[in-house]
């Protein structure tokens, strides 16, 4: 197994270390996140390469399939290695037709805990996220309600440390006077940086910042800009653009997913990759106002 841990890791909390480098387990369920993988023995293949590689972070939620991807995780990886954190999320249901419901009353949120907890077979979560608002930018409004009931499962011992996603500035605000928050989850690349305050906000306040969609998602990234960059350093648009992430700022951490070894291999090599002073200058551009 290997020693070193890609990209470094954050303290979050005194027992929680991940390293930036994490893994994304989205992508492990079938098309559209929805049923289960394509070829299974490449989604354990790649679950196992994530371990020994030295990645101690996986994101995961039991929406993701639903179900399959938790199952499939707990399957390949149990009994987990001690410095594993699996980090899950919950505040949406999928439907039969692979829809994403809003799913945030005081049941389904209790439901969603105890899900996660039997498919991945374990006690305790170490990190739950609520998720908020839309993909594409938080939704208004308050959250102390939903966040509540997390802190409260928290008190009882079902989950450890608690996170955010899709969320706003007032909302990480409202949450912090509930109970601690770890992790904010939002969208942020190197192209869209809307949530940029957001981001350095984390930085401040020692809170893990993890963009979800690092490369772009479905949509993947495409800039004339960043692939120029690559180019000349001999690297991929994708480890670049994730290498810019991991020097961004310190509390980025990452969690590209693939169902690929070879896509994992590459993802990963970004967090040896330290890219040089003025190819940041000329990245840092891509999200400006100008070329946005």
């Amino acid at each position: 197994m290997a020693t070193t841990i890609p990209g470094g890791s954050l303290t979050l909390a005194p027992d929680l270390t991940l390293s930036r480098m994490g893994f994304g387990a989205m992508q492990l369920a079938g098309p559209g996140v929805f049923g289960p993988p394509k070829d299974k023995k490449e989604a354990q293949a790649v679950l196992r390469e994530v371990v020994e590689q030295g990645v101690t972070h996986i994101d995961t939620s039991d929406f993701y399939g639903p179900y399959t991807v938790n199952e499939l995780i707990r399957e390949t990886l149990y009994p987990y290695p001690a410095n594993l954190h699996i980090v899950t999320k919950v505040g949406a249901l999928r439907g039969p037709d692979a829809s994403w419901i809003p799913a945030h009353s005081r049941q389904q949120l209790i439901q969603a805990v105890h899900d996660n907890l039997r498919h991945l077979g374990l006690d305790v979560l170490e990190v739950v996220n609520l998720r908020v608002g839309a993909h594409e930018e938080p939704t208004p409004g308050s959250i102390a309600d939903k966040f509540e009931v997390l802190a409260e499962l928290q008190q009882q011992g079902l989950i450890r440390h608690l996170g955010l996603s899709g969320v706003n500035s007032e909302q990480l605000s409202e949450a912090q006077a509930i109970a601690p928050v770890v992790t904010v989850q939002n969208l942020y690349n190197i192209a869209r940086r809307v949530d940029e305050p957001l981001v350095k906000r984390s930085a401040r306040e020692g809170i893990g910042y993890t963009p979800f969609f690092p490369l772009g998602g479905f949509s993947p990234l495409q800039s004339e800009v960043l692939d120029g960059v690559a180019a000349r350093l001999g690297l991929t648009s994708q480890t670049v653009a994730l290498a810019w992430l991991l020097q961004h700022s310190p509390t980025i951490l990452l969690i590209p997913g693939t169902s690929s070894l070879d896509h994992l291999r590459e993802n990963l090599a970004a967090a040896s990759v330290t890219l040089p002073a003025e190819a940041i200058a000329e990245l840092d551009r891509i999200g400006s106002p100008a070329t946005a």
